[in-house]
């Protein structure tokens, strides 16, 4: 299959015995049958050998390794100065995302902040309270039990009267 004509030998008719057909019993497909000339180096085959390499041994080459070191050395300070030189920016960018999270968070804060205080205002409003008493059944204490504390004494300590 090395020659030219092994390999356009494949785009050619073939008889049912896989040996190809001659040019006479091919029906022409011009107005006339063309005798086509040699191709340059029809002649020659190439043969290929199997080489088996596994016996040997590599020999060792002690400028191959430093090269090999320094490359590695050269790629990594590469890297290192590739990376400083984006650092600052993918962290403005980092950042800049995280003040957009935290003033919606804030909002967010706002929002529930002012929706509780609404809450507490409705919860501790006289009027409820007014229906929680008599709800409970809670009564307004008599004069008589009612403790003033003497506003004259130094000390800021309640004291107990019967």
């Amino acid at each position: 299959m090395a020659t030219l004509a092994n390999v356009f030998g494949r785009f050619f008719p073939y008889s049912g015995d896989r040996a190809p057909l001659r040019a006479s019993s091919v029906a022409p497909r011009g107005p006339a049958s063309v005798a086509v000339r040699a191709f340059a180096n029809e002649d020659i085959y190439f043969y290929v050998k199997r080489i088996d390499n596994s016996r040997i041994v590599r020999q060792a080459d002690p400028k191959a390794r430093g090269a090999c070191w320094k490359a590695i050395a050269g790629a990594g300070a590469a890297a290192v100065l590739l990376i400083a030189v984006l650092l600052p920016s993918a962290y403005g960018l980092m950042a800049g995302y995280q003040i957009e999270n935290l003033k919606a968070e804030s909002k967010r804060l706002e929002n529930e902040r002012a929706s509780l205080e609404l809450q507490e205002a409705t919860l501790i409003s006289p009027a409820r309270m007014e229906e929680l008493a008599r709800a409970q059944q809670f009564v307004d204490p008599g004069p008589q039990k009612v403790v003033y504390l003497d506003s004259n004494n130094g000390s800021s300590v309640a004291m107990n009267r019967k």
